[in-house]
């Protein structure tokens, strides 16, 4: 059994990233009756609104899923900790800050711990704090990224090679060819965020699956390094007054302002893509079909054995005329 799988009580190694204000129990129910982890993320919600997302999510799922911190993101932290133990939420996600403080809570309310990092660093000071999961995020992902922006392909398998707890991928996978790469690179398994955004149970705006069916190689776009807050998001309207508007000198305080959780919520749930923008990564180019969650993870799971079955043929028959 895969020691993910076996650790999260899950049937496929497969992680819903943390979507901050857009989070909804409908998707991370679907995950978790799936076999994945679904995720509730906190991110600058209120406690009162997160309890009510959490209450939503026990009455769809009997199944194991995951609560993401964004650690200097949330205005709540002590009390979205507090929601975790209360709630008897079996996973944790730390994201967005130095999590070493508060693993030991956690741990010691058997509560799992998952890290998301971004270099080897912060990897092992996590691994040396008592997280049970790595996940490593490249900068192809979608949302808030590391203003180090190494790549998926070669972050993991320099935190597979430096931490000995398991090592999820995430930034750029999307399917089963994603999930084979994945474990090439020595992952344990995998976390997704914008390829579960086009499926039948996603509950997000209409608009906001348009662009992501609509989406080529190119269709993402990084803002925010001119004030040192990296955010990848898909290419619109809006993306493109935020692109101006760092051209034009935007100072870190009215950047902030433009890229708030709130401007989120405006283009993914409400539609109105002159107004908010949308978080997508680059594997938004690969997204064509809105299948239901259990489809897609049954068809990833398919694809990537197939795929390794004939790596594996490839390579004998390499060997073989050495």
């Amino acid at each position: 059994m895969n020691c993910v799988c076996k650790l999260l009580s899950i049937q496929y190694p497969i992680i819903q990233g943390g979507m901050g204000n857009i989070s909804s129990p409908i998707l991370a129910a679907a995950v978790s009756e799936a076999g994945g982890l679904g995720t509730i993320g906190t991110g600058t919600m209120g406690p009162d609104e997160v309890e009510g997302l959490l209450l939503n999510m026990k009455k769809r799922t009997s199944k194991p899923f995951a609560l993401n911190i964004p650690i200097t993101v949330t205005t709540h932290f002590k009390e979205m900790c507090e929601l975790a133990v209360r709630h008897n939420v079996p996973v944790v996600s730390l994201s967005a800050g130095n999590p070493s403080p508060f693993i030991s809570f956690f741990k010691q309310n058997d509560i799992k711990v998952i890290c998301v990092t971004a270099s080897v660093k912060h990897a092992r000071k996590a691994e040396e704090a008592g997280a049970d999961l790595i996940v490593g995020e490249g900068y192809e992902a979608a949302g808030i990224n590391s203003p180090l922006e190494l790549t998926t392909m070669t972050l993991i398998p320099q935190l597979v090679a430096n931490v000995s707890i398991p090592v999820i991928a995430a930034g750029g996978v999307g399917d089963g060819r994603g999930l084979a790469a994945a474990f090439a690179l020595g992952a344990k398994g995998v976390q997704m965020g914008t390829r579960l955004v086009a499926t039948k149970d996603s509950p997000y705006h209409e608009r906001y699956l348009a662009k992501l069916m609509e989406a080529n190689d190119t269709g993402t776009v990084i803002i925010g390094r001119s004030v040192g807050k990296v955010r990848r998001v898909l290419k619109t309207e809006y993306s493109d007054r935020l692109v101006e508007a760092e051209l034009n000198g935007i100072d870190s305080n009215n950047f902030a302002a433009m890229t708030d959780e709130d401007k989120h919520r405006i283009g993914a749930i409400e539609g109105r893509l002159d107004e908010g923008f949308l978080n997508g990564g680059q594997i938004s180019g690969l997204v064509t079909s809105t299948p239901t969650v259990k489809e897609l993870f049954d068809e990833m799971i398919m694809d990537a054995t197939r795929i390794v079955e004939n790596l594996s043929i490839n390579f004998n028959s390499l060997v073989q005329e050495l």
